[in-house]
């Protein structure tokens, strides 16, 4: 327990690794870690799909943006959320999709990926080693799905790229727990005033010694949010099979 505080709390995104494949015994570990995460009512309802193949690697870089930390790191997973297995035990049996089509069985699925995926995180950096999620997975799912071979009731959720360090970033200063963490209701005037820690946010950015820029936390989430995101997710998800109601 001493050890597993530290390793959450000085967590940073990797992004320069050496260029060195993790070992199968270390892969085994984090695969063994992924999979023995909780998960709703059991369904394990996601897949890890390990990119070996340099070709495949490189086509994914160029989706993601993220050629340097995907084409040069020790692995690179991409983490489906998957609920064909469960459509295939409905079909042979002759039973409705409809429960497993629906917006709720989609966010189960979802969220099971994404604790599978953390409880791979948690295992790499307690071995020392680096991650960094890739969310731009889904800059053009349409094609990651195709060069992937999924099928309906499948939605590649991010690619999690994991090695051996070159370098680290400093720890970013997280949301103030006032900000973020309060007793049996939401206080909405106290999880709103982002002032004292927008100080700190922006301090970060002036100093960390690289891409400096003069922001805050604030700033940068209405830049964020001003655009409108890979709107085609949502036709995605229909042509995959939900419903999304």
């Amino acid at each position: 327990m001493t050890h597993s505080i530290p390793n959450l709390t000085e967590h940073v995104s990797v992004r320069d690794f050496k260029d060195i494949p993790l070992s199968a015994e270390i892969k085994a570990q984090l695969s063994l870690a992924a999979r023995s995460a909780s998960s709703s009512h059991f369904v394990q309802s996601f897949s890890i799909i390990e990119i070996t193949d340099m070709t495949l690697r490189t086509q994914l870089a160029d989706i993601t943006e993220s050629a340097t930390y995907v084409k040069q790191t020790g692995a690179f997973y991409v983490f489906v959320a998957d609920l064909y297995r469960q459509s295939t035990l409905l079909t042979k049996q002759g039973r409705s999709l409809d429960g497993l089509s629906n917006m709720e069985s989609l966010l189960v699925s979802i969220v099971d990926t994404t604790i599978a995926a953390q409880n791979m995180v948690v295992a790499a950096e307690a071995m020392d080693l680096g991650i960094c999620y890739i969310g731009g997975i889904r800059n053009d799912v349409e094609k990651v799905a195709d060069l992937l071979n999924l099928p309906k009731y499948t939605l590649p959720l991010f690619g999690l790229t994991i090695g051996i360090p070159n370098s680290k970033n400093k720890v970013k200063p997280r949301l103030l727990a006032k900000n973020q963490v309060s007793e049996n209701s939401y206080p909405t005037a106290q999880f709103a005033d982002l002032s004292e820690y927008d100080d700190l946010s922006k301090a970060y950015y002036a100093d960390r010694e690289t891409n400096q820029k003069t922001s805050s936390w604030s700033q940068q989430n209405i830049a964020f949010f001003q655009t409108i995101r890979r709107p085609e997710i949502a036709d995605f998800l229909k042509k995959q099979g939900f419903s999304l109601t």
